[in-house]
C-alpha cells in the first residue's frame, strides 16, 4: 500500500507538472481549503485504539479532497480536471498544510497520508473518467440520480478507507483483521459520516453556486470538529482520573509501582488479540487499572502486592470489595463486574475478567511486581499449569503471543 501510494503520488505530480494544471483557479480554491483543513488538524490518535471520533484528525481537509474528486461542474459549467490532477492537488495541499505540524514535531502519520491518497484516488477513478467522457451525464444526468449516485460512491469510498485502514493496522500490529475492520466500520458512523456528507454537499453546492459555496459548507464540519475535540478532552480527563484513582494502591504501598499500568497495557493488548471491540477494550482497560483497589481494605499489605499467591477465598473477598469501591466512582457498571469477577473460576467469568486475572497473575509471578522470582517464562508455565481451573487456555496463549511481540508498549494519550 505504501508503494502504491508513493508511485501514484509521483506519477500524478509529474504528469501535472509536465502538462500543467487544468482550471488553475478551481484547483487553487480546493487546494487552499485542503491546506486550511490540514492546518486545523488536531492531535488525536489515529491507530486502531482510537475512538470513532478520533479516526480522522483533519476532517475539513478530507471533505475538501473528496469534494474535489467528485466535482463535475462549477456554477453549471463542466470541469475537465482528471484523476491525476486530483491526486496531485490533494497531495500538494496536504504537504503544505503539514509543514507547521512537522516543524513542531507532530506531523501526520504515514498511514494517514497513504489512506488519504488511496481513498481520494479511488473516488476520483470511479467518477472523473465517467464524467469527462460524457457517460455519467448520459446515464445518470444532473438531477436527483446524480446526488444518489454520489452518495453511493461515497459509501464505497468509506468502505475502501475502512478496509485499507484495517489492513495497515493488521500488518503493523499483528492483531486479527476481523475485529479491526469491525471497529473501522463502526467508526464510519462518527466523524466519517460527517466527512463524507460534507464532501458530497460541497461538490453539489459548487456545481450549482460556484466556489462561493465552499466556505458556507465548511462551517457545519468545523463545528462538528470542535464538538469532537471537546469530547476527546473530556474523555482524556476521565481516563486520567481513573488512572490517578488506580495509583492509590501504589501510593499506599499495597502494590508495586507501575503494576496497574502494566496490567492495563497488557490486558488491552491481549483483548485486542482475542478480538474484543473498542468499547469492550475500554471497559477492560478501566477494570485492569482498578483491579487491585480492593487491597486498600487489607490491614497488612500482601508482599509485593501479589494477590495471585493468596488463597482463593481471600482473592474473592478483595475482588468483591474492589468492585464495591469501583461502583462508587461513576464508571460504567461493566467495569465493576469485571473487578468483582476477576477471582472466580474462569468458566464462570466474562472474557474481560479472564484476561485481567491472567495478566495480573503473570505480572505477579514474573517478578515485575517484585513478588515473583521465576521470570516471564516461568510465569507463563505456571499459568499454563493453572488452565484447568484458574486461567482460560486461549487467554494464556494469547498473552504468550503478545509477549513474544513485545507486548508492553507505551500507551497513547487519551
Amino acid at each position: 500500500m505504501y508503494g502504491t501510494a508513493a508511485v501514484l503520488t509521483l506519477y500524478a505530480l509529474g504528469d501535472t507538472l509536465w502538462y500543467g494544471v487544468t482550471e488553475p483557479g478551481i484547483a487553487l480554491a480546493f487546494g487552499v481549503l485542503i491546506t486550511l483543513g490540514e492546518l486545523s488538524r488536531w492531535g488525536v490518535r489515529t491507530g486502531p485504539c482510537a475512538l470513532p471520533a478520533e479516526r480522522e484528525p483533519a476532517p475539513l481537509g478530507a471533505a475538501g479532497a473528496l469534494a474535489y474528486a467528485l466535482l463535475g461542474q462549477i456554477a453549471g459549467q463542466p470541469t475537465t480536471h482528471g484523476v491525476l490532477q486530483v491526486v496531485a492537488v490533494v497531495v500538494a495541499a496536504a504537504l503544505a498544510g503539514a509543514v507547521p505540524h512537522v516543524a513542531a514535531g507532530h506531523g501526520p502519520a504515514l498511514d494517514h497520508v497513504v489512506r488519504r491518497v488511496l481513498t481520494v484516488a479511488f473516488a476520483a477513478v470511479c467518477f472523473q473518467p465517467l464524467y469527462n467522457c460524457g457517460l455519467w451525464g448520459e446515464r445518470v444526468g444532473h438531477g436527483p440520480y446524480h446526488a444518489l449516485f454520489l452518495a453511493l460512491l461515497l459509501v464505497l469510498t468509506a468502505l475502501c478507507d475502512a478496509v485499507l485502514t484495517a489492513a495497515m493496522a493488521r500488518a503493523r500490529t499483528g492483531y486479527p483483521y476481523g475485529p479491526l475492520l469491525r471497529d473501522e466500520l463502526r467508526a464510519l458512523l462518527g466523524i466519517g459520516s460527517a466527512v463524507c456528507a460534507t464532501g458530497a454537499v460541497m461538490a453539489l453546492g459548487v456545481a450549482a453556486a460556484g466556489l462561493w459555496a465552499l466556505p458556507v459548507f465548511c462551517v457545519p464540519l468545523l463545528l462538528t470538529q470542535l464538538s469532537f475535540r471537546r469530547y476527546a478532552a473530556v474523555r482524556t480527563t476521565y481516563r486520567q482520573t481513573i488512572t490517578s484513582l488506580a495509583r492509590a494502591t501504589e501510593i499506599a504501598g499495597y502494590t508495586a509501582q507501575g503494576h496497574a499500568r502494566r496490567v492495563a497495557l497488557l490486558s488491552r493488548a491481549v483483548g485486542r488479540e482475542l478480538g474484543l471491540s473498542e468499547p469492550d477494550l475500554t471497559v477492560l482497560e478501566y477494570a485492569a487499572l482498578m483491579h487491585d483497589i480492593g487491597q486498600l481494605s487489607l490491614l497488612d499489605p500482601v508482599q509485593g502486592g501479589a494477590t495471585a499467591s493468596l488463597p482463593p477465598a481471600e482473592q474473592r473477598r478483595i475482588a468483591l470489595l474492589g468492585g464495591a469501591v469501583v461502583r462508587q466512582t461513576g464508571v460504567p457498571a461493566e467495569v465493576a463486574v469485571v473487578v468483582e469477577r476477576q477471582a472466580d473460576p474462569y468458566r464462570e467469568q466474562p472474557l474481560s475478567a479472564r484476561i485481567v486475572r491472567a495478566v495480573n497473575a503473570y505480572d505477579d509471578l514474573s517478578g515485575e511486581s517484585g513478588g515473583g522470582l521465576g521470570g516471564p517464562l516461568s510465569a507463563l508455565e505456571q499459568l499454563r499449569l493453572g488452565t484447568g481451573r484458574d486461567y482460560q487456555p486461549e487467554v494464556v496463549e494469547s498473552l504468550a503471543r503478545v509477549l513474544s511481540r513485545g507486548g508492553l508498549t507505551p500507551s497513547p494519550p487519551g
